[in-house]
């Protein structure tokens, strides 16, 4: 019944105005940057996709990663053929993409249309790769660009991810890893849009 008759918004006259939060003079790269990384994410600038797949295999290697979960045929293209492992349940990293990166609050849009919701939360460690073309400033800019992409046929699923799992619940220390990934990698390789 709720449906059928929608409260009316308080503030009419709010509606459609001009986000408050203005876009800094920086570049949206260094935004993001900042901002996913002082929320302990990690992030990765690749001028190519040469350096991205360099990168991206000494992450693996340092890692001593042999079980890969990545389900994106053209991220699979950049991992060792050897460390890809088809169950999320005991892989030790999953590699997905993005639908965009929020400059402002450092966070990754994520979709259904990629590998759905699973990869990104179950894995011990996800790594995402995105390009700079895929930045924008604040999230009403990504779902904006999300809406434009899919028109009628919108994922089921629409998803921000900002940083490592972490909870204060535990007596008030803050404890990272309890429901998602330990850590979070994001490799922005330059696709000369931004």
């Amino acid at each position: 019944m709720a449906l059928a008759t929608p409260t009316p918004l308080p503030f009419p006259q709010a509606e459609g105005r001009e986000n408050p939060v203005q876009a800094s003079s920086q570049d949206f790269v260094v935004d993001f940057a900042e901002q996913f990384s002082a929320l302990q994410g990690k992030f990765i600038f690749c001028l190519d996709k040469n350096e991205l797949a360099q990168n991206l295999q000494r992450l693996c290697g340092q890692n001593k990663w042999t079980k890969i979960y990545c389900g994106e045929k053209p991220l699979q293209s950049l991992l060792n053929p050897k460390t890809l492992h088809n169950d999320i349940a005991t892989c030790e990293a999953s590699v997905t993409s993005c639908e965009a990166l929020v400059a402002r609050t450092g966070s990754i849009l994520l979709s259904s249309a990629q590998q759905g919701r699973v990869p990104s939360v179950y894995a011990p460690v996800h790594v995402c790769i995105a390009s700079t073309s895929q930045l924008v400033y604040d999230i009403k800019d990504g779902l904006t660009r999300v809406k434009d992409k899919y028109k009628d046929a919108l994922p089921s699923l629409l998803t921000l991810a900002t940083g490592p799992s972490r909870t204060a619940d535990i007596e008030k220390t803050l404890v990272v890893g309890v429901h998602g990934p330990k850590e979070v990698y994001c490799f922005v390789v330059d696709d000369g849009a931004a």
